[in-house]
């Protein structure tokens, strides 16, 4: 936790399922990183198939390392697996073919 006169600032972590959402405001010490902020948000013990190794995080929509330092009101996503490969499925839909079950 922050001493009295470390500044804090405030964040957002989230993660979107296809029922559910996870969306927790955090307060942390400056200097806090993305994996430091995900662990204190609790969403690791939430979801338990959320791996840090293999799930790609960012902030608002942009790729970012579990090491970046965050600022004041950054969003922390982190995002699930692609079901399929958009180029794939975008030529599928240009050549007017079914999807593969």
């Amino acid at each position: 936790m922050a001493e009295a006169n470390t500044p804090c600032i405030q964040v957002q972590v989230c993660h979107a399922l296809p029922d559910s959402s996870f969306l927790r405001a955090l307060t942390v010490p400056a200097g806090t990183t993305i994996g430091q902020a995900v662990e204190q948000s609790g969403l690791l013990q939430e979801i338990p198939g959320i791996d840090l190794a293999v799930n790609v995080v960012g902030i608002y929509g942009k790729k970012k390392p579990l090491d970046t330092v965050l600022r004041e009101y950054d969003r922390i996503e982190v995002y699930r697996p692609l079901q399929a490969d958009p180029k794939e499925a975008r030529r599928r839909r240009a050549s007017g073919k079914p999807a593969k079950a």
